[in-house]
Order: C-alpha cells, then sequence, then structure tokens
C-alpha cells in the first residue's frame, strides 16, 4: 500500500510538474533570444544617426569602435560596397536591406538584424547585427538546470510528505490487522486506536464495538453451558447412586465408569465454557492418556465380542492439548467404532510417535461412515449427532495437527489423527 500510494503521488507530482515547468522552460528561452536580439537592435540602432551624418572616416571609428564594445558582431555595408566593423557576408538580408528594407531572421550559427539608413545621396547604407547562438542561450542552461532543481525538489518533497502519510495508513492498517488476528485468536482484550487517521478510526471502532460484544455473548455462552452441565451433575449423581446399588458388582463397576466418563464431559464443559484464549489448556502425556482410555473400552469390547488390536507407544509422548481434551478425543473416536459398527467387529488402536508430536491412529472393521458423514459437522448418517469426530478435529487443530479419514486395511474406517507437541 505504501508503495503504490508513493507511485502515485510521484506519478501525480510528475506529470504536474512536466506540465508545469517545460512551458516554463520554454518561456525561459524565448526571454533569452528576446532579451539578446533586442541588446543587439538597440546597438544597431545607435549607429543610424551616425550612419546617416558623420563622413567616411569618422563612421569607420565609430563602427569599429561599436563592434568591439558590443557581444554582438556590428557591420555597416555601404552603398558603394565598403564594409565597415566586423567582416560579414553580403547575406540576403543585407541585399535586402540595401533597397530599403529593414529585416532580421534565422541564419546558421545564429540571428541576423539588418536596418536599412538613406544617406545623403538618396541610396541606402546597411547596418547589420549578427547575434551568435551562445548569446541567444546565455543563461538559458542554468535557468533551466534551476528549474530541474526546483523539480526534483518539489518531487521530493511531495514523495516525503506522501511517505509520512503512507506511513500513518499502513501502521494503522497493519494495527487494525493485528487487533483483528489477537479478536481471531481468542484475545478478547485486544482493542484497536480509536484516534487512528480518517476512515481507520471509524473501522478501529467498530472492530472495538465487535470486541467488545464478543465478549459479552460468549461470557452468556460460557454461563449458558456451565448452568446446563451443572444442571446435569444432579441426575448423574443419581444415576451413580443406583448403579452403586445393583447386586451385580461387576455390572455396578462398569455402569459407574460411565458415569464417571460422562462426569468428566460435564466438568471439562464446565472448564471449556470458562476458558479464554486458550487460558488452562496445558499439555499432557498422550501415551498415558490412550492408554488410560483404551483400557476402558476394552471392557466393552470383551462384554460385546469384539477384537481389540493395541499399539501403543511408552510414555513419554507429550502434546499440546489438556488431558480432558485428548480423553474426550480417544473416547468419540472409540465411541464411533462402537455406535457405527456391529457387535463381534474388530478395531484397532495405534499411537506412534512422530517428529514434533504423535500420530493416533483407530482403524475398525465395519462398514465405514458415509461420505457425507466425513465433511459435514453435525452428520453422522447415523442417527448420531455427528459432532464427535467434529470435536477431534478442532482439537488435533488446536496443537497444530490435523485428522485425516480414510478407508482401513480392516475394511472399515480408518482416522487418523496427529498431535503436536508444545514448541
Amino acid at each position: 500500500m505504501r508503495r503504490r500510494v508513493l507511485l502515485l503521488v510521484g506519478a501525480t507530482t510528475s506529470l504536474v510538474l512536466v506540465a508545469f515547468l517545460i512551458p516554463l522552460a520554454v518561456l525561459v528561452r524565448g526571454v533569452a533570444v528576446d532579451r539578446a536580439v533586442q541588446g543587439a537592435t538597440v546597438r544597431a540602432q545607435a549607429l543610424s544617426s551616425t550612419v546617416a551624418t558623420a563622413d567616411r572616416a569618422g563612421l569607420a571609428v565609430s563602427v569599429a569602435q561599436a563592434d568591439a564594445t558590443s557581444p554582438y558582431d556590428l557591420s555597416v555595408f555601404l552603398a558603394d560596397g565598403t564594409r565597415l566593423g566586423a567582416e560579414a557576408p553580403r547575406s540576403p538580408l543585407v541585399q535586402l536591406g540595401a533597397r530599403g528594407t529593414s529585416a532580421s531572421g534565422e541564419v546558421p550559427g545564429g540571428r541576423e538584424i539588418v536596418f536599412a539608413v538613406r544617406n545623403t545621396a538618396g541610396s541606402y547604407d546597411v547596418i547589420r547585427a549578427f547575434v551568435p547562438g551562445s548569446e541567444l542561450a546565455r543563461g538559458v542552461a542554468r535557468a533551466w538546470f534551476l528549474l530541474a532543481l526546483l523539480g526534483i525538489a518539489l518531487l521530493g518533497l511531495s514523495l516525503l510528505v506522501a511517505d509520512r502519510m503512507a506511513r500513518r495508513l499502513v501502521r494503522a492498517t497493519i494495527e487494525l490487522a493485528g487487533v483483528s488476528g489477537r479478536l481471531a485468536g481468542g484475545d478478547l482484550t485486544a482493542r484497536a486506536d480509536p484516534l487512528a487517521p480518517n476512515e481507520f478510526g471509524t473501522v478501529a471502532r467498530a472492530l472495538n464495538h465487535l470486541g467488545g460484544r464478543i465478549t459479552e455473548l460468549l461470557r452468556e455462552e460460557r454461563e449458558t453451558i456451565a448452568d446446563l452441565a451443572h444442571r446435569v451433575r444432579t441426575p448423574l449423581t443419581a444415576l451413580r447412586l443406583e448403579a452403586e446399588a445393583l447386586p451385580d458388582a461387576g455390572d455396578a463397576a462398569r455402569i459407574g465408569a460411565g458415569v464417571d466418563a460422562v462426569q468428566r464431559g460435564v466438568t471439562q464443559s464446565i472448564e471449556a465454557a470458562r476458558w479464554r484464549s486458550g487460558d488452562g489448556r496445558t499439555g499432557c502425556d498422550a501415551a498415558e492418556v490412550v492408554r488410560e482410555r483404551v483400557d476402558f473400552w476394552s471392557a466393552l469390547a470383551e462384554d460385546t465380542d469384539r477384537e481389540l488390536t493395541r499399539d501403543l507407544a511408552a510414555p513419554p509422548l507429550p502434546v499440546a492439548t489438556g488431558r480432558g481434551d485428548l480423553a474426550a478425543c480417544v473416547d468419540a473416536l472409540l465411541g464411533n467404532v462402537f455406535a457405527h459398527t456391529p457387535d463381534g467387529c474388530a478395531f484397532a488402536v495405534r499411537l506412534a510417535p512422530r517428529p514434533g508430536g504423535v500420530v493416533l491412529t483407530v482403524d475398525d472393521a465395519g462398514p465405514g461412515l458415509p461420505e457425507s458423514a466425513l465433511v459435514r459437522r453435525g452428520a453422522s448418517g447415523s442417527g448420531s449427532s455427528g459432532l464427535g469426530l467434529d470435536i477431534v478435529r478442532r482439537t488435533a487443530a488446536r496443537t497444530g495437527g490435523d485428522l485425516v479419514l480414510d478407508r482401513s486395511p480392516l475394511g472399515g474406517l480408518r482416522a487418523t489423527v496427529t498431535f503436536l507437541a508444545a514448541p
């Protein structure tokens, strides 16, 4: 933007200077020519009375003296063919003057001026003044040089002023972009300078209003989610008590574990609702969390006759996401296996290190998910909410990773999740 402003101002100023300085330069040239011609004319006319009245000897002395003290070549052609003063050819203008006509014109090397003076015999003597080109252009080069310096100075001044203005505009633009980026990154305290120049101040005030409004809406959303999650705790507590009252200890333990998982999800929802710009999002050991969640789901796998193959790397495997988030991702992936594949369908979980992070792969031998469900948030094709995979994708993206869905070697769906470690 700054470069474009400078180019625009430079081009505009250059056009104005050209339109102003070229005519002025032509005018200076014309003034110099007129000045030289006028000076030669005055010198030649000063000899007119002498030519008309002086004798031959006195005239020769006067013409020689005038030629010696003049920057111009002065000559007098008498009617009898005698030439006095500077050497000069009998040019067509001189011949015209001998017939009684005064004139001037361009000749090679300069300008020639002739005056016809009637003598006592009734014929015409001719006074010739020759102005050389150096006299016609005297002072023109210096004037043009000064005009060029003036044009360069004006162009430089305009570019300097434009650069100062462009710097302010670019700085205001960069500041607005920076504030917008900080807001997009979750820093809701970011504010732009409302005193920015011109329309940038209006945009800054609008952006600040938007940031304040987003803060209010998020605060309301956090409180709403927190209230809703808190209300769920009461029936969960009742469900836990009923589970503990079951006569079968195994069923009681299994249902109790499920209630614990739901309880953790509720707690995470409350914490997530109160997070601000990443506050509270700490790293964790992926190997430990994945092993714990696979152990939890392995009991259900046994109950549903599913063969579980696990290949989990040894800890530590640090990743840049919280323990609760990673556990929710594993639960979402394994929950999809149990929700979307029939009982007895095998699945495999693999956790492997990679440079700067880890790769979690979940394969199943089920029918896989419809293509439409792989790309749309909230669409599952099987009656569920369809948000599980999107939660996984967003959690991985927060660490700089990604979720890739593909066909599994087992015949069903393969979900490959990349989590990066904290820098």
